[in-house]
């Protein structure tokens, strides 16, 4: 019996352990999953540098009043239509970045005049045909101002006569109510605002809404330019009275708290027309302003005796933000019937550094004998009040 037993004992744990080993053994592994190929890194692009804008330059070249030529009431246009008027001036005109100028009168073909004069003699209006307008592009011209009190000889118009004549011969305008141009040169945004003191237009005797609208366009452009056609005129209207000025009863603004005001309010550069004759310069918290530049080029109606007939090509080159770097005087000349010529005295120059150093004393330039402007020390300028007339 125990035989038995010790034999089958061996059995029964053999048995016993092929079952644990059964229970026990693993399930077969799943066959491994593919690997995912690994995303290329995806290439990063920088940024393009922001450039200095203090490195970049634009020139800008400005002149005062233009008319050449007139055919109301009788025809006044020059006996070669106008083509030649400019010749002697062109190669200064064209050499800059942008030209300036402002237009008296309107590009009309036919048309009645809405502005009525009580003294016929004293009065003019000035009548171009469209076709002017391609003269005037074709010298260098890159922007006009039709603010002044010929603008609406035609009523408005003659103005948009004029401002579709400009647009068409790939020029810009400004001068109308709320009509600024705006385009790019060079990498530059540029922007040219035009005031004057008449019906219609960019008031500049609203200062408040001028210096709002300078700083609209000087938050989203990093030129602005703003023109004006104000203050008295004549022989006796080259210094400035620092208060508002007048001519026949009519109020042509105070030019020193307009031309500061829209300075403080982000203009870089500040021209001025409409006394027909020229008047100092200043350099104010780094930025040109150019109270008048006189009659440029008018071949009919406006005097150019005297110094009426003398005038300056302005070029003044600024930075990118708008900065003052140097400027440049050109005097001309104009002796009817011929348009204006290159003055070999130098008398714009001569007048406009006299007027400017006796008018601010210091003014912020140097005048060289080439004509060249240069920033020159100046001391703080004291506000300035802005004043009425008495009455």
């Amino acid at each position: 019996m125990t035989s038995l037993i010790t034999w089958c004992r061996p059995l029964a744990v053999a048995a016993l352990l092929l079952l644990a080993a059964c229970a026990t053994s693993p399930a077969p592994e799943a066959p491994p999953a593919p690997a995912r190929p690994e995303a290329a890194p995806q290439a990063v692009t920088p940024l393009p540098p922001v450039p200095d804008k203090s490195t970049l330059r634009l020139s800008i070249a400005s002149v005062g009043d233009m008319m050449i030529g007139t055919d109301y009431p009788r025809n006044h246009l020059p006996d070669d239509d106008g083509i030649g008027f400019l010749a002697a001036v062109a190669p200064f005109l064209s050499s800059a970045d942008v030209t300036f100028g402002n237009l008296e009168g309107v590009l009309l073909d036919g048309g009645e005049p809405v502005k009525k004069c009580s003294n016929p003699s004293a009065c003019y209006l000035f009548r171009s045909p469209t076709r002017y307008a391609h003269h005037y592009r074709a010298v260098g011209f890159d922007v006009l101002s039709l603010a002044n009190n010929h603008a609406r000889d035609f009523g408005e118009e003659g103005r948009s006569s004029s401002m579709q004549a400009i647009a068409a011969a790939g020029m810009f305008h400004s001068g109308r109510v709320d009509d600024f141009a705006s385009f790019q040169v060079n990498g530059i945004s540029v922007a040219v605002l035009a005031y004057a003191v008449t019906k219609n237009s960019n008031m500049m005797l609203d200062y408040e809404l001028a210096f709002e609208t300078v700083a609209t366009f000087a938050a989203s452009h990093d030129i602005v330019m703003v023109s004006f056609h104000g203050g008295a005129e004549g022989v006796d209207a080259t210094h400035i009275p620092f208060a508002d000025e007048e001519y026949y009863g009519e109020p042509r603004g105070d030019a020193v708290w307009f031309a500061r005001g829209v300075i403080d309010a982000g203009a870089d550069l500040v021209i001025g027309h409409g006394p027909h004759v020229v008047r100092g310069v200043e350099r104010y918290k780094d930025r040109l302003i150019a109270y008048s530049l006189g009659n440029f080029a008018t071949y009919y109606g406006i005097s150019v005796a005297g110094i009426k007939g003398i005038a300056p090509i302005l070029t003044t080159t600024l930075d990118g933000n708008g900065a003052f770097i140097e400027g440049n005087i050109v005097s001309t000349i104009q002796l009817r019937p011929d348009g204006p010529s290159i003055d070999p005295k130098q008398r714009a120059l001569n007048l406009m550094r006299g007027l400017s150093v006796e008018d601010f004393g210091e003014p912020g330039l140097t005048f060289l004998p080439d004509g060249r402007l240069l920033p020159a020390p100046r001391p703080p300028v004291q506000p300035h009040v802005l004043q009425t007339p008495v009455e």
